[in-house]
């Protein structure tokens, strides 16, 4: 999400140049990057995001170039286990942006949309008489079929930070790095009144204060948050809960999503390292992931993806 985010900012930021965004559409095999990866060329070649490990950047600039003056989309096609020490193929459309100018264009329109915080989904063509991709308007209802990629866009992740203290600051250097949208608040009321939550929005409470906690959890619980994680011990997490419970009783229903003491078991002794574990809780939370070793994965890393619809042998 980071990476798109870049993207559109830079779309923004000169709204009067033309484009060129290279959209990973199909992969088959092992690659670097899956399906919805994006990157975008300039008229000098330079970019912004990758779509492998470094091995095929320069080459897609170049074509990129070609399509950027005859404003004619292309498919590349890079079989990586010839070329390159990767064991995949991997399908690339490129298409021209023109100038977003005051009407906007896709990126910006597609930016604006996520500043709202409204799901969006793009349609990418890329077989047929008219490539190219679109934004879908909500609602739209578009059939999968061969040839065209549906990607729904994750909204950047929004995490509430309620309190102070030593683990702010590495904190936010961890959430600035993965470009995390972080809104901090001191007591529960800061928080609007009117205020939404969706799927990528978390809370963290760290107020390290028993009466500004308890007043936090009852705002943020029934938001209905994929995460709520709070810092302290398990004797004081228990006392917490008695006297919600005492208060609010039907809070119950929405203690799934509480995490506490928050973060993943790595130990973590210092401010740094407690961020650390906090910030990976939330990822794997997001993923629907538990947070294991890798090696001990049985099934693939990444989930089922678009891939190259003909057989090939082994």
């Amino acid at each position: 999400m980071k990476e798109l985010r870049q993207i559109i900012e830079r779309a923004r930021r000169y709204p009067d140049r033309p484009w060129v965004l290279a959209t990973l559409v199909e992969t088959r095999g092992s690659t670097y990057r899956k399906p919805g990866a994006r990157m975008l060329v300039d008229d000098k070649g330079a970019t912004v995001g990758v779509l492998s490990g470094g091995c095929l950047e320069e080459e897609i600039a170049l074509h990129a170039m070609d399509v950027l003056h005859d404003e004619a989309p292309r498919v590349l096609e890079f079989d990586t286990r010839r070329l390159y020490g990767c064991d995949g193929k991997v399908r690339i459309l490129l298409e021209r942006i023109p100038p977003a100018g005051a009407a906007g264009n896709l990126l910006t329109h597609l930016g604006d949309q996520l500043d709202r915080r409204q799901v969006c989904r793009l349609s990418s063509c890329y077989e047929g008489p008219v490539p190219g991709t679109r934004l879908l308007v909500p609602g739209e209802l578009v059939p999968e079929r061969s040839g065209t990629f549906l990607h729904t866009v994750p909204l950047p992740v929004r995490m509430l930070v309620f309190g102070a203290g030593p683990e702010i600051t590495p904190l936010l250097q961890l959430t600035q790095a993965l470009d995390w949208l972080t809104l901090p608040f001191t007591h529960a009321t800061d928080l609007a009144e009117d205020f939404a939550g969706d799927a990528q929005t978390i809370a963290l409470i760290m107020t390290h204060k028993f009466g500004r906690d308890l007043s936090v959890l009852h705002r943020v619980l029934p938001l209905q948050l994929p995460y709520v994680g709070l810092l302290g011990p398990r004797r004081r997490h228990q006392q917490l809960l008695d006297e919600l419970l005492s208060r609010s009783p039907e809070i119950a229903q929405h203690l799934a999503s509480l995490h506490s003491p928050a973060g993943l078991d790595l130990g973590s002794e210092s401010p740094e390292e407690i961020a650390l574990s906090i910030v990976a809780e939330v990822a794997a939370v997001l993923a629907q992931r538990h947070g294991g070793h890798l090696r001990d994965r049985a099934t693939p890393i990444h989930l089922a993806v678009q891939e190259f619809a003909e057989s090939e042998a082994a």
